[in-house]
């Protein structure tokens, strides 16, 4: 049986032949583009795209919305690695598997991640199409894409997560929306496993906790990302407002998919600009 590092060896040595092969540079920066954001592949010019399947060993998401390919070349300037869709948790595969791109990642060299994703609001200040830089984050779930057998080829056993979200990078967030005329809210990003909504009990408790959204990715991609010395940004489209912030309403994907292609022109814009400061 092969180890995890040869598992994640053999996805980058695919990745990296198919890169060369077209006459690719091979970029040191990656974004992963969550609901509403898969457009921006389009965009990139002079590229290829590799789907998930064709690579070994990569998992394949089964959630509508996430297209499940990697798509490499340039945009906004930038050489890139654009993940169309993302792998989670509550689909059934365990955290090392769901951040297994990220370790991938690492062996082909990348050194920033920008992570975007759709979140629930749970600060009341935020509205449904909002955009939210994440400064930090909250996991109180016991399990970790960490845990288990150490390889200090992708992250030692114990490492900081205290400037988990790049500084510098949510500095540039803040420049590039205050030019772009952009509302940017900031705050920390609670994760929860899923895939059912949270109850107004929880969503009250994480508030109290000091989380202003909520959601079921990004968080175990920053954990990995960070532990290889990365440098991460988190963006969050607040899709909806949670169970209980707002009376009588009801929570569905339907809703999130919606508010997100409603909120792609703007969240585009915003990721547009960003992707040279990466």
């Amino acid at each position: 049986m092969s180890t995890e590092y040869e598992r994640a060896l053999a996805a980058a040595d695919y990745i990296r032949a198919a890169v060369v092969k077209a006459g690719l540079t091979l970029p040191t920066a990656a974004l992963v583009l969550g609901s509403g954001l898969g457009f921006l592949a389009e965009e990139i010019v002079d590229g290829i795209r590799l789907p998930y399947g064709d690579i070994p060993h990569f998992p394949v998401s089964s959630v509508t919305g996430h297209a499940g390919v990697l798509t490499v070349g340039t945009l906004s300037g930038r050489e890139v690695f654009a993940f169309s869709g993302r792998t989670h948790y509550y689909e059934g595969h365990d955290l090392r598997t769901v951040t297994f791109y990220v370790r991938v990642l690492h062996l082909l060299g990348v050194r920033t991640l920008l992570l975007t994703n759709a979140a629930g609001g749970v600060n009341e200040q935020f509205a449904a199409g909002d955009l939210m830089l994440i400064t930090d984050h909250i996991k109180l779930c016991a399990d970790s894409p960490v845990r288990g057998e150490s390889d200090e080829r992708f992250t030692p056993r114990f490492f900081d997560m205290s400037r988990t979200y790049s500084p510098r990078l949510c500095d540039a967030a803040r420049e590039v929306a205050t030019r772009l005329g952009l509302s940017l809210r900031e705050g920390t990003y609670f994760f929860m496993g899923g895939p059912q909504y949270e109850t107004p009990a929880e969503i009250r408790a994480i508030g109290a906790l000091g989380g202003d959204a909520v959601g079921m990715s990004t968080v175990p991609e920053a954990i990995v990302a960070a532990g290889c010395g990365m440098e991460v940004m988190g963006l969050s489209c607040i899709t909806n407002m949670a169970a209980g912030v707002l009376p009588d309403t009801t929570l569905s994907h339907a809703e999130v998919t919606a508010t997100a292609a409603k909120a792609a022109a703007t969240f585009g814009r915003l990721v547009r600009e960003l992707i040279p400061l990466l």
